[in-house]
């Protein structure tokens, strides 16, 4: 009999707080799990950016109409059989103390299967009054519609099934299922059959083309409480089926030493560093098996963001991509992890992934899935950057054996002097306009892939890019320092960085009349003055190396964070991405859902411990990194952001403790591991040297003020010589008097799309006026139109 009620409710996903994710260290199986809350949550099948699953977990019946779930009616403990081993311990206790519920949790190295070794124990009476019913919910193909689902045998081997576009999932028992049936989420599926009856009533054979949910009935008393499941994946159910059965045939405990054994080999590849915290829980190693388990193994060198949806129990079928996905800035940020912790193999191989998924004209999309596909659309320009950054980390490590990154340091490069130095979204992902964050990633990889340039004999090309990083590097201070407004008085500076210029302001603007517009927030709240909006992002001038920690401007901007940005918590200070930040759960625990408030993330206690170390407070970088090691989850997972308000205990919500946002988050892991190889080395460890000789030791010459199409700036300061920059060759008309005297300057090629010419207006003196205009020789066109500077700002 088919199964009543379709399609079923709202298809949904489960909570992102995860408190372990696991996969094994072959290629030979392509699954990866995540647990939360004492149960399997979303499995990935047959890639990394492919969920198949949404939740795997026991419902429990006994004597007296008893009914229980463990995901909602027990405690949860989660352990890691060994440190920097993602083979997880869950023990789930009865809140009535009736039963406890022990597991072993595993991808099964040799096939595509999760295995789960469970020994259930009753607390009160015996075995023979309880049953367990394992109930899974399908979501194949990053879907939770249009799943079919069946129940059948597999050589004899009762099974339940389901099957989408050519994907399938069988869930067999060593204890065989004595009963099985397959309903609709939310009317027919066998939670909606034990909460009403206690016993498993309905027995419905199949449920297609729905939000389903398929159920098999466990009776402990005959296997005394222990047993494995067994949840495999194919293309057809027959192939689930068979890797199923040979997993449940195999020995558990070899397959769990299999398992053990591969991530032994990977972390004695790693780096040994010290931390603080409990030993089995040690975050170093915790962190490196969190970066390992998210790379992917069809895609060599590709990891996401995490492996979960944030805020996913309030989201469904809309949101196809979650955060596993690969962010290229996650992922450089993710392979500076890899190589603080001796990977360098792994760094190598992201290197070579994104020179195989740069677009044509040099840039990286803002996201994609694994084999290179666009999800969303924005461009982000240190997303581009950070590829130079990478390469040149490799190369001043000695790591770049047999690898020519050039070509696509050559492409980045075009992309970033064409379009810098504003950015379309900066790396919140949310405002264009000129970033210090975005500025200082733009600045290194210029004055990195100058380095290259000069290795292949570019030395033309070489020199332009370290002009331009000068340029760049000089518009910092005119584009996003304000000075004398209602915050600097309030906090008593003289000024401090902003968190972005809009993109149409100019040197000489007042920044005190400019405004962006904030995201993920109500449209009358969204317009702020540009100098009302800070961010910790300044950090990067010291943490690239553009800035001294202990520059006045830098120290000012510390105090601005701290008074605006900082939170105290139970578990130490956080900071916020930025002030008006609306992306968050809101006031009263409920989900982002397009608005919210912005939370403390952790990562940026990782970042503030950086510049900490740089500025020779080690033993403050060192508090801080105890602080991370407090803000994990279950687990020791890092999440994106920490609940920073009073207690919220019916959303889970505990000030100082994860919120309900992506957890892990790779690139917090990321910056973890990082910070503690920075400890030990005693100095930061990502923190490249060009801008640390050429802007803090040699003090770079002045750079040329650069008007641009894009950027028509008004004014250059006095002894300084005017660059025209272009997207094609021209003669440049140019007159210092008012058009009395005309001279013709020919543009030269950069060598990277950009044509540029230098006029001599060193010598002119304040309140001169440049007059100048174009003839475009390849068009036999002249511009048409006049365009002034000013002499002297």
């Amino acid at each position: 009999m088919n199964a009543p009620g379709w399609p079923g409710i709202e298809p949904r996903w489960t909570t992102s707080a995860k408190s372990g994710v696991g996969t094994s260290t072959t290629t030979a199986s392509r699954v990866w799990f995540t647990l939360s809350h004492g149960i399997l949550n979303e499995v990935y099948y047959p890639s990394l950016d492919t969920a198949a699953m949404r939740d795997l977990g026991l419902l429990i019946a006994g004597p007296r109409e008893f009914f229980s779930e463990e995901k909602r009616d027990t405690s949860h403990r989660t352990e890691m059989l060994e440190p920097g081993v993602p083979a997880y311990r869950l023990i789930n206790r009865c809140n009535q103390g009736r039963y406890e519920i022990s597991k072993i949790v595993i991808a099964d190295t040799r096939r595509d299967v999760v295995l789960q070794k469970i020994h259930f124990s009753a607390l009160m009476g015996t075995l023979d009054d309880y049953r367990l019913y394992a109930l899974v919910a399908p979501h194949l193909k990053n879907c939770g519609r249009c799943n079919n689902g069946w129940w059948g045998h597999y050589k004899g081997v009762p099974m339940l099934f389901a099957e989408r576009s050519n994907l399938a999932l069988a869930l067999g028992c060593s204890a065989a299922f004595e009963h099985m049936s397959c309903g609709y989420v939310g009317i027919s599926d066998g939670w909606q059959d034990l909460h009403e009856h206690a016993a498993m009533k309905w027995h419905y054979r199949r449920a297609n083309e729905g939000n389903i949910a398929l159920t098999g009935e466990i009776n402990p008393s005959r296997c005394n409480g222990e047993f494995v499941l067994a949840l495999g994946f194919g293309r057809t159910h027959q192939e689930a089926g068979q890797k199923v059965r040979a997993a449940l045939i195999a020995d558990f405990d070899q397959s769990k030493e299999l398992f053990v054994h591969g991530w032994q080999a990977f972390q004695s590849r790693c780096k040994d560093h010290a931390c603080p915290g409990d030993e089995h829980l040690n975050i170093y190693r915790v962190s490196t098996s969190v970066l390992k388990t998210h790379e992917s193994k069809q895609f060599a060198g590709a990891m996401i963001a995490s492996l979960s949806i944030p805020w996913g129990n309030t989201k469904g079928d809309q949101d196809l991509g979650g955060y596993h996905l690969v962010w290229p800035r996650d992922l450089v940020e993710t392979a500076g992890g890899l190589l603080a912790s001796g990977d360098v193999e792994g760094a190598r191989r992201t290197l070579l992934y994104l020179m195989s998924t740069q677009e044509s004209d040099g840039h990286w999309l803002q996201n994609m899935w694994l084999n290179g596909d666009g999800y969303w659309s924005g461009v982000q320009s240190d997303e581009t950057a950070f590829f130079v950054l990478l390469a040149d980390a490799l190369r001043r490590s000695g790591e770049l054996e047999s690898i020519d990154p050039y070509s696509a340091i050559r492409q980045a490069c075009e992309f970033l002097v064409r379009k810098g130095p504003a950015t379309e979204q900066d790396r919140w992902e949310e405002n264009s306009g000129y970033s210090c964050f975005t500025l200082a990633v733009e600045i290194v990889a210029l004055l990195a892939a100058a380095d290259f340039a000069d290795k292949h004999h570019d030395q033309a090309i070489a020199r332009y890019l370290r002009e331009t990083a000068d340029s760049w590097n000089t518009l910092i201070d005119e584009l996003t320092y304000a000075t004398g407004t209602r915050l600097a008085q309030q906090v008593g500076v003289d000024g401090y960085y902003v968190r972005i210029a809009p993109p149409e302001f100019l040197p000489g603007d007042d920044l005190a009349q400019a405004s962006i517009r904030i995201r993920n927030v109500p449209d009358g709240d969204a317009m702020k003055q540009a100098v009302e909006v800070v961010s910790p992002d300044a950090l990067a001038l010291v943490r690239f190396g553009l800035r001294a920690a202990s520059d006045p401007r830098i120290q000012n901007t510390i105090k601005v964070i701290d008074a605006t940005l900082k939170t105290e918590t139970a578990t130490g200070p956080g900071w916020h991405r930025y002030n008006h930040d609306g992306y968050g759960e809101h006031a009263d625990g409920s989900a982002f859902d397009g608005t919210g408030i912005g939370r403390a993330w952790p990562l940026l206690a990782g970042e503030r411990a950086h510049f900490e170390l740089a500025a020779g407070n080690r033993a403050a970088a060192v508090d801080l990194l105890e602080v991370m090691v407090a803000q994990t989850g279950d687990g020791a997972m890092l999440p994106e952001q920490i609940w920073d308000a009073n207690d919220i205990p019916k959303y889970g919500l505990y000030n100082g403790h994860p919120s309900g946002s992506a957890m892990p988050l790779v690139w917090a892991h990321a910056e973890c591991i990082k910070l503690i190889r920075s400890l030990a080395d005693g100095c930061v460890f990502d923190m490249p040297p060009q801008p640390v000789q050429r802007y803090q030791v040699q003090k770079a010459p002045t750079a040329f003020p650069t008007w641009r199409f894009d950027f028509q700036r008004r004014a250059i300061p006095v002894r300084s010589q005017l660059r025209l920059e272009l997207l094609a060759p021209a003669t440049v008309r140019w007159s210092s008097d008012d058009w009395v005297t005309l001279r013709d300057t020919s543009t030269k090629d950069s060598g990277l799309g950009v044509h540029f010419a230098n006029l001599p207006t060193g010598r002119l003196a304040a309140g001169r006026r440049v007059r100048f205009t174009f003839y475009w020789p390849q068009a036999g066109r002249w511009e048409g139109r006049d365009f002034e500077i000013r002499i002297g700002n």
